[in-house]
């Protein structure tokens, strides 16, 4: 076993998408490692300028991470966005892809043909595990798999388990009914989260359906 499939084991041990708690947990340590370890690194500094700052919702995350975490604090994103600003200010271009955009695309890309290629030896955990791959991810790895019974068994498998995902959303509406006599299980309630995170994904890796190209100087933006 290599260290590629055991993440993938330790991901597969809790519910939710593996692939996205993979590339969350890769988006994280990025931010941290940029705001904690790079802030005047001329690379970091000029890819931030090259896109005005981040896609909306990273530059969020990224401004999330450093107020909640006391060993990052403001000083570091405020290096950083002070040099974006001033950028913005010089009527710089700003037609880059959003820095954590690239990166999470690419480990994103990774991890789904790594998963595909170790399929063989992860399909009975993940047949036994909570987890879900979210319908993206799932259909990602289906696309490279190249034997057919493993095809066919992965896709059982994933059916099953969105079976079963459903009929726990229907339990989760029956106990609100007037007439039940029981609560919710956990696995009910939480089925709620694992249908959304099914069919949209976490809310991780690139920004997808949203390319924005800035390129005019900055006082015709202000018009």
């Amino acid at each position: 076993m290599d260290v590629i499939e055991a993440e993938f084991r330790r991901a597969m041990e809790e519910p939710g998408c593996p692939v996205c708690r993979l590339v969350e947990k890769f988006e994280d340590e990025e931010i941290e490692t940029i705001l904690y370890e790079h802030p005047n690194d001329p690379a970091v500094r000029k890819a931030f300028r090259g896109s005005g700052g981040l896609c909306r919702r990273h530059a969020w995350k990224v401004l999330r991470l450093a107020l909640s975490n006391p060993l990052l604090g403001p000083h570091g994103v405020s290096v950083i966005y002070e040099d974006v600003l001033e950028s913005y200010l010089r009527g710089e271009d700003e037609t880059e892809e959003c820095l954590l955009c690239r990166l999470t695309a690419e480990k994103e890309r990774i991890l789904i043909e790594s998963l595909a290629d170790r399929l063989p030896n992860l399909i009975e955990a993940y047949e036994n595990s909570p987890a879900i791959l979210c319908r993206r991810h799932y259909e990602e790895v289906l696309r490279r798999i190249t034997d057919e019974s493993l095809r066919r068994k992965f896709s059982e498998v994933q059916r099953r388990k969105l079976e079963g995902l459903r009929e726990r959303l229907e339990g989760l509406i029956e106990s609100f009914d007037y007439r039940a006599k029981r609560k919710p299980t956990e696995a009910e309630r939480r089925a709620i989260l694992e249908a959304v995170e099914f069919l949209a994904g976490r809310e991780v890796g690139p920004e997808r359906g949203r390319k924005e190209r800035r390129e005019k100087r900055w006082p015709l933006r202000l018009r």
